[in-house]
């Protein structure tokens, strides 16, 4: 029976985790506060070690993680890049974007097919799948980049923009298209910075409107919106990027 350990069991966790179960996977949950170095030494090769904690806990779990989990770790989380997983040494991790949405009491609500890269990709997407969570494989390298941005650019723009405009996604781009243009241009810039890479604004914007239909009703605001435009302005800080429509949001 296949191994699969799930390090945090949120609403995200507890959708991969019923996934897990119904392909025959023995799952094994690690809570906050849980000695991951006894669970370790228990359970030394797992199948996967899926991290699905929210993102401002991620760097304290991986630098935490036992050394022998580090080939077998998974990556769910939002605003997620390579160099993420990169400083604590993990070299060829299994990484999806998630593009289903899980809120309390509510069934998982796919916007698009969730791409998945990595070692354990094939489990992934043969686990979401029997929860009818569609979800494709992909190369890891250039697709996977690509795809981590579409996903920052989506969450990012809607999440920032709709601070002032609120409203669902698919009023943002019918009543508030020029605003919504320039928030993205600036979170592009950010993301450029952040992966070393000139990235394909067109087609960044095309993706993040594949999304939009979608789901044309999602809200763009949430309790994380002012945390992510927090974040966004410490990395153009850092980059020294001018930024001035996100700085203005701010005011």
């Amino acid at each position: 029976m296949r191994e699969v350990l799930i390090i945090g069991l949120g609403q995200l966790g507890r959708v991969f985790a019923g996934g897990l179960l119904r392909t025959g996977c023995c799952v094994i949950p690690v809570n906050r506060g849980d000695d991951m170095m006894a669970l370790a030494n228990a359970h030394p090769k797992p199948d996967l070690v899926l991290v699905a904690v929210a993102e401002p806990d991620l760097h304290n779990v991986l630098a935490a993680l036992p050394a022998a989990w580090n080939s077998r770790v998974a990556l769910i989380q939002n605003e997620l890049l390579p160099s993420d997983w990169e400083k604590h040494g993990l070299e060829n991790p299994t990484v999806i974007s998630v593009w289903f949405e899980k809120k309390k009491g509510t069934d998982a609500k796919p916007l698009i097919s969730s791409p998945v890269a990595g070692p354990g990709a094939g489990m992934l997407v043969q686990a979401l799948s029997s929860i009818d969570i569609p979800a494709r494989e992909i190369e890891s390298g250039d697709e996977l980049l690509y795809e981590l941005v579409r996903k920052n650019v989506y969450i990012l723009t809607t999440n920032i923009a709709g601070l002032k405009t609120g409203g669902t996604v698919s009023e943002l781009w019918q009543l508030h298209q020029d605003f919504a243009r320039q928030v993205a241009d600036e979170v592009m810039d950010i993301q450029d910075w952040l992966t070393g890479a000139r990235h394909d604004r067109e087609k960044l914007i095309v993706g993040m409107l594949e999304a939009f239909d979608g789901d044309p009703d999602h809200g763009c605001t949430g309790r994380s919106a002012p945390a992510r435009l927090a974040r966004a302005l410490e990395h153009a800080d850092s980059a020294k990027l001018e930024v001035p429509i996100l700085r203005a949001l701010r005011q």
